[in-house]
């Protein structure tokens, strides 16, 4: 190199004699590369929320929408009327007496006198023993009697003879004596045979077997021919029905209502329903309630009697019993399809007026009384005519809008009707007796209350 040459024509070399890198204008691209991304990645976070946030105001007045447009619910008048109150159990029909008809002897069945199923009466003849038997027994008996009343006499007259002659002096004292014992033991064969001849007679009569009480008779047990024998085979069995009986529990806390209704000898009536407590079958009376209680479940057992002259109570079929105990002049009385149950307790819709004169939804508590079925008996609430929801209410909330239709008149387990008049009677379950009484309502702590 000459000593004439530009060193600024060179380019200008490190140290090491590699070229300078240009650091600064490298690191401004970096900054704005991150600063684009940045900026896109704040859109996309601006644009998510902007769209949640649309569809939570659109949801909101979805809701709002949903919550200002009327509840269609059906609703019936409260009613207040009188009311009769029960006791509930469960019963087993029983027959007010029953008799398992058995021989007194043994022998061949003859054929029977009677139709399964027909009514009997006491002291008809309903069944016949083989008698010959005990004809030629009674015959036997008789035989040894006259014998022996033969004997007696010619020992009486004996005695008579001997006693004469002891008299005059000709026999002794001993032989008198024994003439007269022997005509003591003859009196006293025939009283054994007069008893022999009577008993006897009596398994003779035995031959033909009897009612002992009215009644109807089942399926014979054995068939005519057949050998029975004595106080060990069961030919028929003869029940009582009419009238007949029902037996039942009560809880022990319910018993001393019971008895002391009892003891002033108040007549309680009792009613007989169907097995699925729908249909009044019967209409009796309380007879009596056991001596004890059974401590292996804490009831107690009563009997009520019912005349039965339909007969459409039959043995050992199934029955739901009312007890009456008393009648509530005045209830206030609702569906239980319109309770429900909160935190605060019990309470039902009610319908109501706004200040703009619309049908609105309050809520109204209540005080539950007695409940069963499809009635609840209240001590406090809605007041008599007062509109209360029986559909619907799952949708509710106090000053609701609410379209208001009326319940479909149906015909509950009183046989009166749900909605409408109060006291109109309704046909039966089944279209049948409209004279069916009202479905009553049910103690509380009944066995078979229904807990709202």
């Amino acid at each position: 190199m000459t000593q004439n040459q530009d060193p600024s024509q060179f380019p200008s070399l490190s140290s090491n004699g590699a070229e300078a890198p240009e650091q600064p204008r490298h690191h401004a691209v970096r900054i704005v590369v991150y600063f684009v991304l940045v900026l896109l990645a704040g859109g996309v976070v601006w644009r998510v929320y902007s769209q949640r946030k649309a569809a939570q105001q659109q949801s909101a007045s979805q809701a709002a929408a949903l919550l200002s447009r009327p509840v269609p619910v059906q609703v019936t008048p409260a009613e207040v009327k009188p009311m009769p109150i029960y006791l509930t159990a469960l019963g087993t029909v029983t027959p007010y007496m029953s008799v398992t008809v058995k021989a007194r002897v043994s022998g061949q069945l003859l054929p029977v006198h009677f139709t399964e199923g027909q009514e009997v009466r006491a002291g008809q003849t309903i069944l016949t023993i083989d008698p010959n038997p005990y004809k030629a027994a009674l015959d036997q008996a008789k035989g040894t009697l006259s014998h022996d009343q033969a004997l007696l006499k010619n020992a009486q007259a004996e005695a008579n003879r001997y006693n004469a002659l002891y008299a005059a002096g000709v026999t002794s004292k001993e032989t008198m004596e024994t003439n007269q014992a022997t005509a003591g033991q003859y009196q006293g064969a025939i009283e054994a045979d007069e008893a022999a001849v009577e008993t006897a007679r009596l398994q003779l009569s035995w031959c033909s077997i009897q009612a002992p009480i009215s009644g109807k008779i089942g399926l014979r047990l054995v068939d005519p021919g057949n050998i029975i024998t004595a106080n060990t085979t069961n030919l028929v069995i003869i029940n009582q029905i009419q009238p007949i009986a029902v037996y039942f529990t009560l809880p022990e806390n319910q018993l001393p209502q019971v008895l002391a209704k009892l003891s002033a000898e108040q007549q309680l009536t009792v009613e007989a329903w169907d097995r699925d407590d729908t249909q009044r079958i019967a209409t009796g009376r309380l007879l009596t309630a056991d001596n004890q209680i059974d401590t292996t479940t804490g009831t107690a057992k009563l009997k009520a009697v019912f005349d039965n002259k339909d007969e459409v109570l039959f043995p050992n079929q199934f029955v739901n019993i009312h007890l009456r105990m008393e009648d509530r002049p005045n209830a206030i009385v609702v569906q239980s399809a319109a309770i429900q149950s909160g935190l605060q307790g019990n309470f039902v819709w009610t319908i109501g007026k706004d200040d703009k004169g619309a049908d609105v939804a309050r809520m109204q508590p209540v005080k539950v009384a007695l409940s069963e079925g499809q009635l609840t008996i209240l001590d406090s609430g809605p007041a008599s005519g007062d509109r209360v929801v029986v559909d619907g209410a799952d949708r509710l909330r106090p000053g609701q809008p609410v379209t208001v239709t009326a319940a479909h008149q149906r015909s509950n387990r009183s046989g009166s009707q749900t909605s409408g008049q109060a006291n109109t009677p309704a046909a039966g379950p089944f279209g049948a007796q409209p004279s069916a009484a009202p479905r009553p309502t049910t103690s509380r702590g009944g066995p078979h209350k229904e807990q709202q």
